[in-house]
């Protein structure tokens, strides 16, 4: 029986495991986090939301949500 080693990833400063092969949008559906309310930075830099559910996480990676909010 082969055992995956899970990845360590930071999101928002604070660290994650994760299995490989999980993507961005899995992540962010694991959070609960509403896609529309977003944006999401890898690494630095920014991501394209059509492109989310392509993009798999790797060890190390750092990932920053930030949330929409609006007001007057």
């Amino acid at each position: 029986m082969k055992i995956k080693n899970k990845i360590k990833i930071t999101v928002n400063g604070k660290q994650m495991q994760v299995m490989p092969k999980f993507s961005v949008k899995t992540l962010i559906k694991k959070l609960k986090i509403p896609l529309n309310k977003i944006a999401v930075e890898l690494n630095n830099k920014i991501i394209d939301k059509k492109r989310i559910s392509k993009i798999y996480l790797q060890n190390g990676d750092k990932i920053e949500i930030v949330h929409f909010i609006g007001g007057g």
